[in-house]
């Protein structure tokens, strides 16, 4: 049976383009099921019903899993038996009308206009490291874009002259525009200081580490908490923050939704509809706080 889910796993992977953390999830869901399944005596997974799968999702609700563990175990069933049904391997889904738990939702944290200046601000241009620092904060609050895919960038996927940048992620590619205030923090470092610190004159990542090797995830975290702590700023300031402080500022001056998924490189529209309720969810905050009757 687990031949199933090695299957499944190939599609997710080769087909359907699922990220590492999506791919691990659903693949650790389903062996988790089907180790439940064998426990009751039902190991065929083409014979799975309805009712099974809903007195599974009962058992992990009395085993104190969260609802958005719950809720992700139900949609990683209902994935791979649509995926059953499509191969012919079953005749109906029996996950399709299970029920979903309903989770609160919550809100990501963003960082006001005046944080993000503060913030900012911190690099001070008068060693490598700053003009580096500069460089990188700068482009990932322009972009938007994931600590990997900054990290992942090589200096042909910028192009200053045109100002944007070219991002590669999950078999996609996409071009994000770039500030005024972006695009000459970037052409002071590639000009001037890149080519000082790069340990091989053929290294192609954009951004590298003070020994001239490519940045790591880390490394970066590092430099977002050290310039926290400079800021004096009481968030536990992340990369993501600032990717979703990129989207909201973006949303509040007037950008459509479509184009702001394009540029975040969300496959669907429901992923970036979310800022629009962090957006109502602020101006609830400032009415209750500032109405008298409130």
């Amino acid at each position: 049976m687990t031949d199933y889910i090695a299957a499944y796993q190939s599609y997710l992977e080769n087909e359907k383009h699922a990220s590492a953390n999506t791919l691990t999830s659903y693949v650790r869901d389903l062996h988790q099921f089907h180790d439940w399944l064998l426990e009751h005596g039902s190991p065929d997974l083409r014979k799975v019903k309805k009712d099974q799968i809903a007195r599974y999702l009962d058992n992990l609700n009395a085993r104190g899993k969260s609802p958005a563990t719950i809720t992700r175990a139900t949609a990683s069933i209902k994935s791979f038996y649509g995926y059953m049904l499509m191969e012919g391997s079953v005749k109906t889904n029996p996950a399709k009308s299970v029920a979903s738990v309903k989770v609160e939702r919550k809100y990501p944290e963003i960082l006001t206009n005046r944080e993000v200046e503060l913030f900012l601000e911190q690099p001070k241009c008068v060693d490598e490291k700053g003009y580096r620092d500069h460089a990188m904060l700068e482009l990932l609050y322009a972009t938007g874009i994931r600590v990997s895919e900054l990290i992942g960038l090589d200096l042909n996927d910028v192009n200053l002259d045109a100002g944007f940048i070219r991002c590669s992620s999950r078999g996609k590619e996409r071009i994000i525009p770039l500030y005024s205030t972006a695009v000459r923090a970037l052409q002071d470092y590639v000009r001037d200081i890149r080519p000082r610190i790069i340990a091989d004159s053929k290294e192609q990542a954009l951004f590298v580490n003070m020994s001239g090797d490519r940045m790591s995830r880390q490394g970066f975290w590092k430099i977002i908490k050290y310039y926290q702590e400079r800021a004096e700023i009481n968030k536990d300031i992340t990369p993501h923050m600032l990717r979703h402080s990129f989207a909201v500022h973006l949303l509040e001056n007037g950008a459509d939704l479509r184009s702001i998924q394009e540029m975040l490189g969300h496959a669907d529209i429901s992923s970036t509809q979310i800022y629009t309720h962090v957006i109502k969810k602020q101006l609830k905050d400032v009415y209750i706080k500032a109405h008298p009757r409130a």
